[in-house]
């Protein structure tokens, strides 16, 4: 820990930018601009970027060059390169691909889990049992997901217990990393703490990850508030990409710039560095014929330019 804030002396960074920051995006980007994205994120020094998604086409149009993605990258030592593998067709996808580890998601609300992939939670996680088992047997690391942990689109509250109860579920599967997140940015500092210690009292603390959204403007407040309780582990998403096409209202995921800024002005050591990531955004940006979300990346972007 770090003895001058008691928080933790290191934090690792999954880039989800290139899966779940542009699977909303309406103008489909071609391969070659995804291949650069994930290079410039790894080439910045994030050691865990989710490149790729193998669910069908028909519901996530921008993920169908996911192959043309994994093919195409430089791969570098020491660099997970993720896919989301929602089930035994999209595993066999993500291995022919070389993915290194593989992505499967639950609900901790059951409205949503229905209207999401239309089935119980109970039901998606009976789904996941051949895929969490293949990953096992071919060495893959196994990541879970679990959305809508702080509330919910449709029900409204989750409550910690739904949340403890899904985090087990995954974890008798074998998830090696578990991801709790707020789907919709509603979540605020005292829940997060609650949210991510009732997690942890069914899966260790070391390997819970938050993933916030920043509807509400939460966003960093909920980071710092996970980082007092010892999560060292968070998802962002380069220039604030994303969304869920599944939840009504729900905007971007927190932008790793404005993550980068607040954790190394905090002196915790993330291995990465922030000016190539702001190039990285900048690059997304202007592919996307937008100005990126990142306060802290637009920022420096304007320092920069004089």
């Amino acid at each position: 820990m770090n003895q001058a804030t008691d928080l933790p002396n290191k934090v690792k960074i999954v880039e989800v930018g290139p899966r779940d920051g542009l699977q909303n995006e309406k103008e489909a980007l071609s391969a070659a601009v995804k291949i650069e994205l994930v290079n410039r994120l790894a080439r910045a020094g994030i050691s865990n970027v989710e490149a790729a998604s193998f669910v069908s086409p028909k519901w996530v149009p921008q993920m169908a060059t996911s192959l043309d993605v994994m093919a195409g990258i430089e791969r570098r030592p020491g660099t997970i390169y993720s896919a989301l593998t929602p089930n035994m067709q999209g595993f066999e996808a993500a291995l022919q691909a070389r993915a290194d580890e593989v992505v499967i998601f639950g609900s901790a609300s059951e409205a949503f889990s229905q209207k999401n992939i239309n089935c119980s939670i109970a039901e998606s996680i009976a789904r996941f049992e051949p895929v969490a088992k293949a990953a096992k047997a071919h060495k893959l690391r196994l990541r879970a997901s679990i959305s809508t942990a702080f509330g919910c689109p449709y029900q409204g509250e989750v409550s910690l217990d739904a949340v403890a109860d899904v985090v087990r579920r995954m974890r008798d599967l074998g998830a090696d990393e578990i991801d709790i997140a707020d789907t919709i940015g509603v979540g605020t500092a005292r829940q997060t703490q609650a949210v991510m210690l009732a997690a942890s009292r069914e899966f260790p603390l070391a390997q819970l990850s938050g993933h916030f959204h920043d509807t509400y403007g939460q966003a960093l407040a909920n980071i710092y508030a996970a980082l007092e309780v010892g999560v060292a582990i968070f998802h962002s998403s380069v220039s604030g990409l994303g969304g869920c096409p599944y939840a009504k209202g729900a905007t971007g995921n927190v932008a790793t710039e404005d993550v980068l800024y607040l954790l190394h002005g905090l002196g915790i050591e993330t291995g990465i560095d922030l000016d190539q990531v702001v190039d990285a955004g900048q690059f997304i940006s202007q592919q996307l014929g937008r100005k990126g979300a990142s306060r802290a990346g637009n920022a420096i972007a304007a320092k920069r330019a004089g």
